[in-house]
């Protein structure tokens, strides 16, 4: 973000997110290859599997599949101390409905 866009806040959830999508977005276009059609680009993108995100916690993968469009179906707790956030117990698994 230095690099980029200098006077961004890192803090701010809509900058983090915005890096999420474009992450995403060009997963989606490398597998797509040189066959950009529509056709090629909603199959690429039903189809992800990613484990250790740049922004995921460690464990947390996220897949969609051609009947399953939610990419993220995992979680971690964590606890406020006061200071910082701590993650607590282990990656719990949901079925995504």
């Amino acid at each position: 973000m230095k690099k980029y866009y200098p006077a961004g806040n890192i803090t701010d959830a809509g900058n983090t997110y915005g890096y999420g999508v474009a992450y995403l977005m060009v997963s989606v276009l490398k597998a797509c290859g040189d066959n950009l059609t529509r056709e090629n680009v909603m199959k690429q993108a039903a189809s992800l599997h990613i484990q250790n995100g740049p922004l995921s916690l460690p464990g947390i993968t996220i897949s969609t599949s051609a009947t399953d469009f939610a990419p993220i179906k995992q979680m971690q707790m964590m606890k406020f101390d006061g200071n910082t956030w701590n993650l607590f117990g282990e990656v719990i698994s949901g079925s995504g409905t």
